[in-house]
């Protein structure tokens, strides 16, 4: 588990991409300084990685199918940086929210618009993903914990201060960049258990149970 506060701007050193998988290596002074060991699950723009080996300070992840195909990783170069942090200790703080490093898609920085001090990032992402999405609540953005600021139908705005842009790699996304979106794991728990009963049986009878519009309006909601 992880919070979503960045820890180091690491630095892709390696990419080997097979047919289905790939190969990751990042330098990150500061996450293996810190006693990163083998077997020991690290944050990559947000996404949970095993790391399989250390070497100096720099550690090895491989990326499953999975990965790849929900993520933006695949499209990293070496001289990329990437946002990294280490799995939170059972005695650690909270001090963004509660990020599983599991991504549930991309999105897309549709604009970036100067508010103050701070920069309002747009990003636009599939249904799938907004439908999560709830202004002032929390969001993972490239691996860094976000408050959403605004929301519509396909769009999400989050409001980035100087700090944030200068230790992420948010500072480096532009217009057109493609971003790994984690939402609220709670929202998707909450749907989740009030799309099934709390008992089995077949699809239909699971759909006729499920708390819908039509559910609420029969029950005088």
């Amino acid at each position: 588990m992880f919070t979503g506060i960045v820890e180091d701007l690491g630095t892709v050193v390696r990419l080997d991409r097979g047919t289905d998988f790939a190969r990751l290596t990042v330098d990150s002074p500061v996450a293996v300084t810190n006693r990163t060991v083998i077997g020991e699950s690290i944050a990559v723009n947000g996404v949970c990685l095993t790391v399989t080996a250390v070497q100096g300070t720099a550690f090895t992840a491989d990326m499953m199918h999975e990965t790849l195909r929900c993520s933006s990783l695949g499209f990293l170069r070496r001289g990329d940086h990437v946002d990294v942090e280490r799995a939170m200790p059972a005695a650690g703080r909270f001090s963004g929210h509660i990020v599983s490093g599991h991504i549930d898609g991309t999105g897309l920085v549709e604009s970036i618009t100067p508010d103050g001090i701070a920069k309002v990032y747009t990003i636009r992402a599939p249904y799938e993903l907004m439908r999560f999405i709830a202004q002032k609540g929390s969001i993972t953005i490239e691996g860094i914990s976000l408050t959403v600021t605004s929301v519509t139908d396909d769009t999400f705005g989050v409001s980035i201060i100087p700090h944030t842009a200068s230790h992420t790699v948010l500072a480096e996304r532009g217009i057109g960049s493609i971003v790994n979106i984690e939402t609220d794991p709670i929202a998707k728990y909450v749907d989740r258990l009030l799309a099934l009963p709390s008992h089995g049986g077949d699809s239909d009878s699971r759909a006729s149970e499920a708390i819908t519009e039509r559910f609420l309006i029969e029950h005088g909601f």
